[in-house]
């Protein structure tokens, strides 16, 4: 069962790289079945978390495209688009996670590498499978999660250990270095705020060329504006009632 945060395993295993990659080499036939049926796996309830849609790219069964839709916490509104590669050889090696999505978050570089380290230390090829990375990719943006975090695993050091900006009366503006998100909330959850509002923004969903251009890789799942009329037969295709307005 997936716990967030749970205590690590000393057992030796296959350590987590944060480097992300594309496959080095040909999938071997064993790989490529356990991936298929990680992914068929998928449709049981409890392991593709709720909010967060996946599917294999067209490139390659190693190669998932993902985005995860966030409703609450710092991130509310969030629309993040994040890919997950498979070594050849899984599941004896672990996957790795890239976000393509720019995204300001303690376990997120710069790149879009997304560590994995404070959930699953060490990778047990018979323990882990894909839907326990998913499962806290999501929780990692949940409150009681960030609240844990340790900054030896974070690949982020600015969103973890913030510089705030701190007025004292009397004295000239100055920086002051905290040492985690929560003693400076303010400045962490106004710089999540940013990153939800960018993430829905033309660009990021709708431009087909923006990873190529922020040197990250493309993603499978593009997102298209619908015209008010095509959206409503949609949404009365699928059975869904019309929003409210409000006054």
């Amino acid at each position: 069962m997936f716990s967030p945060l749970g205590p690590p395993s000393r057992a030796k295993s296959q350590s987590i790289s944060h480097r992300p990659s594309q496959p080095a080499e040909p999938a071997t036939p064993a790989a490529r079945a356990a991936i298929s049926l990680e992914y068929a796996s998928l449709r049981n309830r409890s392991h593709c978390p709720l909010g967060l849609y996946c599917l294999p790219s067209t490139e390659s069964i190693m190669i998932w495209d993902a985005v995860l839709f966030i409703h609450q916490g710092y991130y509310a509104d969030s629309v993040l688009k994040f890919r997950i590669v498979f070594p050849a050889h899984y599941p004896e090696r672990p996957p790795t996670v890239q976000f393509i999505t720019d995204v300001f978050h303690p376990l997120i570089s710069s790149n879009g590498t997304f560590s994995l380290k404070p959930q699953i230390r060490t990778w047990r090829p018979n323990q882990h499978h894909i839907f326990d990375v998913l499962h806290f990719v999501k929780a990692a943006f949940k409150r009681d999660v960030l609240d844990k975090i340790e900054e030896a695993d974070c690949l982020n050091k600015e969103a973890y250990r913030l510089c705030v900006l701190i007025y004292s009366p009397g004295i000239s503006l100055e920086f002051n270095r905290f040492g985690r998100y929560h003693e400076s909330t303010t400045s962490f959850a106004a710089l999540a705020t940013q990153t939800a509002s960018l993430s829905h923004s033309s660009n990021a969903l709708y431009d087909k060329d923006q990873p190529s251009i922020t040197a990250k890789p493309s993603h499978g799942m593009h997102f298209s504006k619908l015209k008010p009329k095509t959206l409503k037969e949609e949404r009365t295709r699928l059975g869904l009632k019309e929003w409210e307005s409000v006054d």
